[in-house]
């Protein structure tokens, strides 16, 4: 039955921990119930268990699945979100416009690239970046990569708003790419073309670029001198997986441990991203991680029930650091995937174990986990 929903090992843990919590012999112990609020019916005909169906079957809720209420009103909001984004796409990009009506979609589009062209950051100067230091680290070799990339999506940004801009003035051909990307900054969604050399988002364009705009600033104060950041933006980064790598490597050859032995275990600080003034002496403080599903209890350190309406609560800034693998503590844990958006899938980062009093079925069953971008 749920063969064809179990694309991955987190699928399968998840049918897993449904057998083990919802079909158990404790089910036969007294009374039997099919589900929360629902006993099983006593013997009746055929018409019967129709109307005791009818009549007994509570109202579906996320809670009979074992999710938080907030569930529903992620679901909700999503599909409004869709169906206004729909309408807005399918109205008429006129670009003449009536006396006393709103701006055009020419105006508009107009006043979007003149605003991005006037914010946007130049590129980085590798040449002059590599002259600073003769250092070549696992961090420094991070935050090389992470000019590279940088570079190649401001350049794209640049190169493509210019051409739009002399098209509208129409010194240039309209091509169906330039006409993409004008619908794009109309809608105000992230163009196909950066976004492919962007990170996976879901957010509006204006939003996108307000996050762009910081990982140039952290970018900035990191190549300033090579010192690593007192915490680092997880979030901003291009490729957060090559950052937690750099985390394993930098330790194991300060200590002479094998890689292949080492893990990753982060431990969920009380403080926020302004209570620290330099980096720890190895590995790294991180912040930027929101928990969707529940929430991190601070005082007690562990994950808890998430409060109603309150979607995706942020962490407190993690510390993330390498140890041998055999001496990792895993009691007492949930093994908690880490997602760069709430589509989850393919935006796939890490595993890290957080701290639970709970069994780790009652996360699991909620679909617990940590995400980058919300």
């Amino acid at each position: 039955m749920y063969g064809g929903h179990i694309t991955d090992d987190w699928d399968r843990r998840l049918c897993k921990t449904y057998l083990q919590e919802f079909m158990h012999p404790k089910m036969f112990e007294g009374e039997l119930f099919l589900c929360p609020g629902l006993l099983a019916p006593p013997f009746m005909d055929y018409s019967g268990y129709h109307s005791y169906i009818d009549e007994h079957l509570p109202s579906e809720n996320p809670t009979l699945y074992g999710l938080h209420p907030n569930a529903e009103l992620e679901c909700l909001t999503v599909t409004s979100d869709n169906l206004l984004r729909t309408l807005l796409e399918l109205q008429p990009q006129d670009s003449s416009r009536g006396e006393g009506e709103a701006q055009s979609t020419e105006e508009k589009v107009k006043s979007v690239i003149e605003d991005i062209l006037d914010k946007l950051p130049e590129e980085y100067n590798m040449a002059e970046i590599l002259t600073k230091t003769t250092e070549r680290s696992p961090y420094v070799l991070v935050c090389f990569q992470e000019c590279e990339r940088m570079n190649l999506l401001l350049a794209e940004i640049r190169k493509s708003l210019n051409e739009l801009d002399l098209g509208l003035k129409g010194e240039l051909t309209m091509s169906s790419s330039m006409e993409t990307l004008q619908s794009s900054l109309f809608t105000d969604s992230v163009p196909c073309s950066w976004a492919r050399l962007a990170y996976p988002s879901t957010k509006t364009l204006a939003q996108w670029f307000s996050d762009l705009m910081c990982s140039c600033h952290e970018l900035d104060s990191w190549t300033q001198d090579f010192v690593l950041p007192a915490v680092v933006w997880l979030s901003g980064l291009f490729n957060p997986q090559s950052f937690l790598t750099a985390v394993l490597q930098s330790i194991a050859h300060k200590n002479q441990w094998p890689l292949d032995k080492m893990t990753l275990t982060v431990d969920v600080t009380k403080k926020t991203k302004d209570d620290f003034g330099h980096p720890p002496r190895e590995g790294a403080y991180i912040h930027g991680l929101f928990m969707d599903g529940a929430r991190w209890d601070t005082p007690s350190g562990v994950i808890s029930e998430a409060v109603l309406r309150d979607l995706t609560p942020a962490m407190p800034v993690l510390y993330a650091r390498a140890v041998p693998a055999e001496e990792q503590e895993l009691k007492g844990t949930y093994e908690c995937p880490v997602y760069r958006t709430k589509q989850r899938g393919s935006t796939y980062v890490w595993t890290l174990h957080l701290r639970t009093k709970q069994p780790p079925a009652k996360w699991i069953v909620a679909g617990v986990a940590l995400l980058l971008s919300v």
